[in-house]
């Protein structure tokens, strides 16, 4: 008997144990579908934004940058003089070929782009001995609605070269991949978008004084920041010519992004280590949003986020936005050869110095163009991101409830959540809430990253916005 009594104890015991597992695999199965049907999907394709895609043109990006390259040394400390433009030599050359593409490309599309200048004198620095004039050319092209023409995104490049010796403004500077490759992109991004029309406003920049020290790009994110222009997206491309070495990976392009943003303040900085946060600025989200871009469109060359400011013992002009507080990123090609990029032209010990244009990869240019281009479109025909976003944190709760401020207009059909573990380093799920201003999801804000982003009626999403802690 007590043996029998023994057994029927273990099976009842089983029994609850079998029970208890099959709930907790009920349940995990009921979670996995549950998340499983909010899982992040690709943007829908916009016909507008493929056709364009289409019209980029790797002969063409090659055209700009032999050309570039003819002007010999494009030094912002070279020659700028009429005599020196009349020859086709120096930065001053260069500067004015840029600006009458610019102005070729107005003419094309019947007046659409306005072409400014950005000029200062730079006083002695560093790498700048005597006072110099820097000039920036750009390109607008104007919004089309009221409500979004004030905001817009930028593509930029530095047109300025340099070799060995930053002072040596005479021997050759091809800068071919660094950074006409870069200029180019700016260039053919403005001959193919401004055939199209958008909500808002997209800039395409060119800057020099980029090799003395980012002064260039310096005093134009002062201005635009003193101005107070709504930018909302920096695309800085700087040495995306794909030289052509053996251990290149020409399928893919770094994208440099900012974790701590550069311009937080001390009570940001500690918000940002309360929440964990190191891995959600402005910046960070743009390259997510580049990344999803890469998913969505045929581009060829695919962005790899590269969660660090820039390289070791490098910069770009990204980090010129960064310092106004602007979102901002860097595209730089997978794989450097030092031996091409600062160097006079020479051959030692059977190895070719210099930033030639034989070492660039056109096609691996136009690719990452698609990339810019795409991500500029997007963003430029999507509804501006929703502000004053908030995490409910007024009492302790398992559920999540957030809430934000409608875009300003009327072309957001709906937001939508995401969401992500903590671990992660993209988003992994999306739920659309509808054209609300609140939601509550049954997800604990203590086990991943939330934001909130617009969509409009044709899929076209904007930015993330990450939420702040409201008590």
């Amino acid at each position: 008997m007590k043996l029998q009594r023994y057994l029927r104890a273990i099976a009842t015991e089983f029994g609850r144990l079998f029970f208890c597992v099959g709930l907790c695999c009920a349940l995990a199965v009921a979670m996995t579908a549950a998340f499983t049907q909010d899982t992040l999907s690709t943007a829908p394709v916009d016909p507008q934004i493929v056709a364009a895609l289409r019209q980029i043109s790797a002969q063409r990006i090659q055209s700009s940058i032999e050309k570039l390259v003819s002007f010999q040394n494009r030094s912002t400390l070279s020659a700028q003089d009429p005599a020196a433009i009349a020859s086709g030599h120096g930065v001053g050359a260069a500067r004015e070929w840029i600006k009458s593409e610019f102005e070729r490309y107005a003419r094309d599309c019947g007046g659409c782009l306005e072409i400014r200048t950005d000029s200062f004198t730079q006083t002695p620095a560093d790498r700048i001995p005597n006072p110099t004039e820097i000039t920036n050319v750009y390109a607008v092209l104007k919004g089309s609605d009221p409500e979004s023409v004030k905001r817009s995104v930028l593509v930029s490049g530095h047109y300025d070269s340099r070799n060995s010796d930053n002072l040596n403004v005479t021997d050759l500077a091809p800068g071919a991949n660094d950074d006409a490759s870069g200029t180019a992109v700016s260039l053919e991004c403005a001959r193919v978008l401004n055939q199209l029309k958008f909500p808002a406003t997209i800039i395409f920049l060119t800057v020099a004084g980029e090799e003395q020290g980012l002064n260039g790009s310096s005093h134009f994110a002062k201005m635009a920041k003193s101005a107070g222009w709504d930018i909302e997206a920096v695309l800085n491309n700087d040495i995306v010519g794909g030289d052509r070495s053996p251990q290149q990976d020409t399928s893919v392009v770094r994208v440099f992004s900012e974790g701590v943003p550069i311009a937080a303040t001390d009570a940001e900085l500690h918000q940002i280590r309360n929440l964990g946060a190191e891995n959600d600025s402005a910046s960070r989200q743009l390259a997510r949003y580049i990344s999803e871009i890469g998913r969505t469109y045929d581009t060829s060359v695919k962005p790899v986020l590269t969660f660090r400011l820039d390289r070791f013992l490098r910069g770009g002009d990204h980090i010129s936005f960064n310092e106004q507080g602007y979102a901002a990123v860097r595209f730089t090609e997978f794989r450097e050869d030092y031996n091409h990029q600062h160097q006079n032209q020479r051959t030692e010990n059977g190895i070719e110095f210099g930033d030639l244009l034989k070492f660039v990869n056109f096609d691996y240019v136009a690719g990452v163009t698609r990339l810019n281009a795409a991500t500029l479109a997007a963003l430029a025909a999507a509804p501006a991101p929703p502000a004053k976003v908030h995490l409910l944190t007024t009492k302790l709760e398992n559920d999540s409830t957030l809430t934000w401020e409608p875009s300003p207009g009327d072309r957001v059909a709906s937001y939508e959540v995401l969401w992500r573990a903590t671990t992660s380093p993209d988003w992994e799920h999306v739920r659309a809430v509808g054209n609300v201003t609140r939601t509550t999801l049954p997800i604990s804000k203590d086990n991943v990253i939330f934001a909130v982003r617009a969509v409009d009626n044709q899929g076209h999403r904007s930015l993330a916005v990450t939420p702040l802690p409201e008590r």
